[in-house]
């Protein structure tokens, strides 16, 4: 019985090893550079209140080291808060990614940013800068007003995270041209 104990505690201390370089050859794998959570709520803070509240049915995030990101492949909905914790405006899409180290989240889609006064912005893609606090694109874009019954069409576009100051880079300058603008965003492109 011995012998049997002392076989099986060398055959232990033969089997495992604390070799680094093994260690992440066996943990290099994908499976292990990734984390996927369902109906996630991300919050952003400054001094205890809310800014902004980030909700989506699917998350998965990317923990590689050169280019670590949020994937929100199911779509995602971001909502936008005033100090008084009322919501100002709301930026959702189909799908979208955050990457970490740009502090960027590229919504692509059909992707729209709008406020409480109803204007809405439309576009294949939407970029939120969370560190200059603007939401921002190069591609065509369809701004619509009610209040003003107006809808503007361009190219290009930057506003801030309340969406009461914006400006449209390349704006269509005739109904003819609007309508190819309008007919590129319809179609995604």
């Amino acid at each position: 019985m011995r012998a049997f104990i002392l076989f099986m505690w060398i055959l232990v201390c033969i089997g495992c090893s604390t070799d680094i370089a093994e260690v992440n050859a066996i943990t290099d794998n994908e499976i292990f550079k990734q984390e996927e959570a369902k109906f996630v709520t991300i919050l952003y803070s400054d001094s205890a209140d809310v800014k902004v509240r980030i909700t989506a049915d699917k998350m998965i995030r990317h923990l590689n080291k050169v280019n670590p990101r949020d994937e929100f492949p199911e779509g995602i909905f971001v909502e936008f808060l005033g100090s008084n914790g009322q919501v100002y405006s709301w930026l959702e899409a189909d799908r979208a990614t955050r990457y970490d180290k740009k502090n960027e989240v590229v919504a692509q889609g059909n992707a729209k940013f709008y406020n409480k006064k109803q204007e809405t912005l439309t576009s294949t893609e939407l970029i939120w800068d969370e560190d200059k606090s603007i939401i921002h694109t190069n591609k065509f874009v369809r701004i619509t007003q009610p209040m003003r019954g107006d809808t503007s069409y361009g190219a290009g576009f930057e506003a801030n995270e309340e969406f009461d100051l914006f400006t449209i880079k390349n704006k269509a300058s005739s109904i003819l041209n609007a309508q190819g603008f309008k007919d590129k965003i319809d179609q995604g492109t």
